[in-house]
């Protein structure tokens, strides 16, 4: 998952070299956080927030077949 939110994190940001991924284990799930520069903040979450949700969306899809619950946090 890791993997995938960093992919899909560089392709929108103006600053790629500054795209921090951790990913923490949390018992039965995972909690991603997303770093990026506070510039590229704005096309992360996008209006209304509709990028983000998209974002997350796509890697619950994703960790659909994992059986687990991913939380993705923007910050």
């Amino acid at each position: 998952m890791k993997e995938l939110v960093e992919v899909i994190a560089k392709a929108l940001v103006d600053h790629p070299e500054e795209v921090v991924v951790t990913e923490i284990d949390e018992g039965k799930g995972r909690k991603i956080e997303l770093h990026v520069a506070s510039s590229d903040m704005g096309k992360v979450i996008g209006k209304q927030g509709r990028i983000a949700k998209a974002i997350r969306a796509v890697v619950k899809a994703a960790s659909s077949k994992d059986d687990t619950y991913v939380d993705v946090d923007i910050v």
